[in-house]
């Protein structure tokens, strides 16, 4: 019998290429996505478009207000995207330093939110297994995609909950963790992913396309230039 996991699914890059690997190591797909106030809030209609392409066992959106946190320049209307005219360097290459500091498009403990809600979800549908395409080489620096956060998030999981206390085994995947941005489009490539689908901006437009400006709009072009394949982003 396939195992029911819980996929959390942004409607961006990442995010997509962990549910396509989680399809590929059979697992009946439990795709989570959440609206928090993000301002990219066009990311959940790629979500769903996503979730109906790779006929996911069940989608949910869930409906958490951040914006009542603030803090990020997603969640408050008052602080700016940072934006660059430029690509980072193709020369740069994988696992090159990102600039010092926490940017501000960091949203506090977004990843512990959503993996506490992913945890519940799992308990609810008898999964043992939750993927989040977090990242730890070409990302914003976020403190939330680290490896020792995800070990320490799994301990917990498996100290909080009534399936852990009886003896399951939650297990926090992180198939893109080491991966540069073009490796794991090399992989969702293989997949067969469709990266037209998705949308990964920071402040894209209602219309879904990118701004090409923000951090995250750089890290992926360079990920398809470093690649050497198609990016079908569409830009504004």
């Amino acid at each position: 019998m396939q195992a029911n996991a819980v996929v959390l699914l942004s409607g961006g890059l990442d995010s997509t290429t962990t549910l396509a690997i989680a399809r590929q190591a059979g697992y009946h797909c439990h795709a989570l996505s959440f609206d928090y106030g993000q301002r990219h809030h066009i990311e959940l209609d790629a979500a769903e478009r996503i979730a109906h392409s790779m006929q996911v066992t069940r989608h949910k959106i869930i409906r958490i207000d951040l914006t009542q946190i603030g803090g990020s320049a997603l969640t408050d209307a008052d602080i700016a995207v940072p934006q660059s005219e430029q690509p980072e360097s193709e020369t740069a290459g994988a696992g090159a330093p990102r600039p010092s500091g926490i940017p501000v498009t960091y949203v506090p403990a977004r990843n512990t939110i959503f993996l506490s809600l992913a945890l519940a979800y799992a308990e609810v549908i008898d999964a043992l297994d939750i993927f989040i395409g977090v990242n730890a080489v070409d990302y914003s620096g976020y403190p939330d995609c680290r490896p020792e956060y995800i070990r320490a998030f799994a301990k917990t999981a498996n100290l909080a909950t009534r399936a852990g206390v009886e003896g399951a085994d939650y297990r926090i995947h992180t198939p893109l963790i080491n991966l540069s941005k073009a490796g794991i489009i090399r992989q969702g490539y293989e997949l067969n992913v469709d990266y037209a689908l998705t949308v990964s901006c920071y402040q894209a437009n209602e219309r879904g396309q990118a701004c090409g400006k923000c951090d995250s709009c750089q890290l992926r072009r360079q990920g398809f230039i470093d690649a050497d394949l198609p990016d079908p982003t569409n830009y504004q």
